[in-house]
């Protein structure tokens, strides 16, 4: 069986459960997780391989693979995995790991998913044109570059990745059986990040216009405008409980018990934008509808009107108008989730999108990489 390194500089964020979702259920592939230091969280394993453990040499060896790209130790660590291909998620990471791979005539495929191709290469001066610089490197080194969306891989054209190596691939997600009918407990359920490019703020706002109606609304997650979020919807006298992060199952649990999913992302003002939040598919798969917006790659996971309704950027009125007709409208919620589902089935499927993903590894092993 073929041998891929699965690479991630911080290992693992709970954020990314995505990453390890797809490696984990590739089975023509062994993946070996890299990463170059530990992040503590309900995603950490033991089995995870790190480059560098903090000491005084390791930490000078880290900051030299930042500034150069170069590591002797990450060049050892690779070289004894010796991997059939190397598959780096972000394209910061990808630059990372670039020079290492090509020395080691290593196959490179590189995953962008959002602010690696939007809010990072707009950074202001010298951070900015880094950024660039790198992720100009990255695509040229790599043998295939995976966008998440169409909207990524625009994106990463427009950066300088060669449009005849980036190839669209929606990462899928587990399809559940579908939880016994039961009475819903939430109305509204939200889970994610509380930072802009989410619109928290914008279904806040939004669920404060349905007034008098007040919808039992679940928010779960955590970020930096977790503080005044949660003062706003005290503010507006709402019904909404927050459960700040929680691992999958648990938010499997909330969503079974919720009549539809809320997913208002926006384009920041940094420009940070999402590349398809995998949230709305775990909601869909649930048989959830979901009230969006078209944003980035959301409308080919919402299709309007049959799985879901969408709204422009940070309308909160449409947001509020949607939620409400959803709320309204037993039949039509119900007939939304039923399709949400059947759409996830057919194009998210998780081990469906992985079985697609490992014959992109199968046409890339071997091929020799580019760029030193």
């Amino acid at each position: 069986m073929p041998h891929v390194v699965i690479w991630r500089s911080h290992l693992l964020a709970g954020s990314e459960t995505f990453i390890r979702n797809q490696a984990d259920a590739l089975t023509t592939w062994r993946p070996t997780y890299l990463g170059a230091v530990r992040v503590v969280s309900a995603l950490s394993r033991d089995t995870d391989v790190l480059a560098f453990r903090g000491t005084g040499p390791d930490r000078r060896d880290l900051l030299a693979l930042k500034v150069t790209g170069r590591s002797a130790r990450l060049t050892r660590l690779l070289r004894r995995l010796r991997p059939a291909l190397v598959h780096a998620h972000f394209g910061g990471d990808g630059w990372l790991i670039s020079r290492t791979a090509a020395d080691l005539r290593i196959p490179l495929v590189v995953t962008v998913h959002g602010r690696d191709v939007t809010r990072q290469p707009a950074l202001p001066g010298l951070r900015g044109a880094r950024q660039r610089r790198n992720l100009r490197v990255a695509f040229e080194r790599a043998a295939v570059v995976v966008a998440v969306s169409d909207f990524i891989r625009d994106r990463a054209i427009a950066l300088g990745a060669d449009p005849a190596k980036v190839q669209v691939h929606h990462i899928g997600v587990p399809i559940p059986a579908l939880p016994a009918a039961t009475p819903p407990v939430w109305d509204v359920a939200f889970v994610g990040r509380f930072v802009e490019k989410k619109g928290v703020d914008d279904l806040v706002e939004a669920l404060g216009l349905l007034r008098p109606r007040r919808p039992r609304v679940l928010f779960i997650g955590t970020g930096p405008l977790e503080g005044p979020l949660r003062a706003r919807a005290a503010q507006l006298d709402l019904d909404a409980t927050f459960l700040g992060a929680q691992p999958p199952a648990v938010v499997s649990h909330h969503l079974a018990q919720s009549k539809l999913f809320a997913a208002p992302s926006r384009t920041a003002a940094d420009g940070d934008s999402e590349g398809l939040p995998i949230t709305i598919l775990e909601a869909a798969s649930l048989g959830l509808p979901v009230v969006s917006t078209y944003h980035s790659g959301i409308p080919e996971a919402v299709v309007p009107g049959e799985t879901g309704l969408l709204g422009a950027e940070g309308d909160r009125p449409a947001l509020a108008g949607n939620i409400a007709r959803l709320l309204d409208d037993d039949a039509l919620r119900q007939r939304l989730g039923h399709e949400a589902r059947r759409h996830v089935e057919d194009r998210f499927d998780l081990h469906k999108q992985t079985r697609r993903l490992e014959k992109l590894y199968d046409e890339v092993a071997g091929t020799p990489p580019v760029g030193r």
